[in-house]
């Protein structure tokens, strides 16, 4: 069984910004810009994370966006249970990563 979405670089660059201030909410392209990702990268891993319950998604009130005339924003918050679980696999992942590398440069 699958506890959480492939930890691609991408996935963890996304999740690395959500985590440096886990509960501000954060519209897609704020982290397109963030991450450096097009947003053809970005909103396939947010539906993922939400699909997984890792991130809550939110469309902002009218008031919101009409008083600064513009469309409405989604917006994405990490869930409690998705901070702890987006840390968790971001160390699996890093220690994995780094084990492969080790094994690349070992000399035989």
């Amino acid at each position: 069984m699958v506890d959480g979405p492939r930890m691609t670089l991408q996935t963890m660059l996304v999740l690395n910004v959500m985590l440096a201030d886990p509960a501000k909410r954060r519209f897609g392209l704020e982290l397109c810009a963030e991450t450096g990702q097009p947003s053809g990268t970005i909103y396939p891993i947010l539906a993922r994370l939400e699909r997984f319950g890792w991130i809550e998604g939110r469309k902002e009130s009218p008031a919101e966006h009409l008083a600064e005339g513009r469309r409405a924003r989604y917006y994405y918050t990490l869930t409690d249970e998705g901070a702890v679980r987006a840390r968790a696999a971001l160390e699996r992942a890093r220690r994995s990563r780094g084990a492969a590398a080790g094994l690349r440069t070992a000399t035989p």
